[in-house]
């Protein structure tokens, strides 16, 4: 009686890095639920008009050009996000500027998650929420040290600017609105 040939079937590493190296040389990606920055435009705008973004301490002043506002959907790393952001100069002090953020956020409905003590030496110092899943948003503010105003924000400041402190408010969302935590 004659034996069926047994056929050995590849480990499951190589079907799944056949699969991923198909979808990648497709220019799509084989892994669920990766988002992509189409059709976000609307939420996008609706980021970038959000009236925290806009809303500064007296006497700060939005920082020049391209540099100074942004709105942008970044996909490259798998999943999208959408990003808006304000760079200020400000001549006070970074407890000056906590403050204001702090009660523009509880004015505006968002809630204060987490605050670091004020420094001038970059990180975040006050992280807000936003909104229900699908609707939802973070906020950010953040010192900026001298080297990052160069190296990314591509910023030389003026001889008065430099004299100033530099900050950010920066929202994000996902591009579903889905919650994000601080």
């Amino acid at each position: 009686m004659p034996f069926p040939l047994h056929r050995p079937r590849p480990p499951v590493a190589v079907l799944i890095a056949t699969a991923l190296l198909a979808a990648g040389t497709a220019g799509c990606s084989a892994l669920a639920p990766f988002s992509t920055c189409e059709g976000t435009d609307a939420r996008l705008r609706e980021l970038d008009a959000l009236p925290l973004l806009a809303s500064a301490p007296a006497g700060a002043e939005p920082a020049p050009g391209s540099a100074g506002a942004y709105a942008e959907c970044v996909d490259d790393s798998g999943d999208a996000w959408l990003s808006a952001g304000r760079l200020y100069f400000y001549p006070g002090t970074a407890q000056e500027v906590v403050a204001h953020y702090r009660e523009a956020a509880v004015a505006g409905g968002w809630q204060v998650h987490s605050m670091r003590r004020p420094s001038a030496d970059g990180g975040v110092e006050l992280c807000l929420t936003q909104g229900e899943e699908g609707h939802a948003r973070k906020a950010e503010v953040r010192f900026v040290p001298r080297r990052a105003l160069r190296d990314i924000h591509r910023l030389e400041p003026n001889r008065e600017s430099a004299r100033k402190l530099a900050f950010e408010i920066a929202a994000e969302a996902e591009t579903d609105g889905a919650e994000s935590s601080c």
